[in-house]
């Protein structure tokens, strides 16, 4: 790195946050030898605006839950408490200007979310300031991944790269709909993401309350 730092950025509406965004973030520090990933909750996401997403407190307080046993996990509160629409180009311009003139940045994300890339806000700029890190299901249509790369511009291929996340498997759409159906989450969401959303009452789930005679169930009471 020739003394540079490395830094990974993720991205996500994190509506919960699971095991493969964790995965595939400590996946991407592994491989790409960065110094710490920065988990980025949205704030007001645009390409949400078809479904009502839980409050940006939340879903903050579960991604520091999710993350705060891994010392290389850091959570950062800049497009939650920036007003608007949150687009990635202006969160990584304002990383940038907290880090290294010569720092390395890679932008995490899953696959489907680098095909629409061109028509993200100022994709050009995104391109131009950090390296895109695209999370993959094993199995992923090779197709696809040589269309990703097609979508690019050409002098920017090589700044996106591609890594295998077995636990992709899991969706945060499945564990919303588990949780309004009453069915366990256990496994695919960090314990404490269980019971927050437990305690919280999230995604139509029936409320619980602790009672102090150890962990919630991993099953909604009706």
């Amino acid at each position: 790195m020739h003394g540079s730092r490395a830094i990974g950025v993720m991205g996500g509406t994190f509506d919960p946050i699971h095991y493969g965004h964790l995965v595939a973030a400590e996946a991407a520090r592994t491989c790409f030898g960065l110094s710490e990933v920065i988990f980025v909750p949205s704030g007001n996401p645009p390409h949400k605006a078809d479904r009502s997403v839980s409050t940006p407190e939340h879903r903050f307080l579960m991604t520091v839950l999710a993350t705060t046993t891994n010392p290389y996990f850091r959570v950062s509160r800049v497009e939650i408490d920036r007003p608007g629409p949150s687009y990635t180009v202006d969160t990584i311009e304002a990383l940038r200007e907290r880090l290294e003139a010569d720092a390395r940045v890679y932008f995490i994300t899953g696959a489907d979310a680098v095909m629409e890339l061109m028509t993200w806000n100022r994709p050009e700029a995104i391109l131009q300031m950090c390296e895109l890190i695209a999370a993959t299901r094993p199995g992923y249509p090779p197709a696809d991944i040589r269309r990703l790369r097609k979508a690019i511009p050409e002098a920017n291929a090589k700044r996106v790269h591609t890594i295998e996340v077995p636990a992709l498997a899991i969706s945060s759409s499945d564990i919303r709909a588990r949780v309004a159906q009453g069915k366990p989450i256990k496994y695919l969401v960090p314990e404490t993401v269980e019971h927050y959303i437990l305690k919280s009452g999230l995604y139509g789930g029936q409320q619980v309350v602790g009672t102090g005679g150890g962990p919630l169930s991993g099953f909604w009471r009706r």
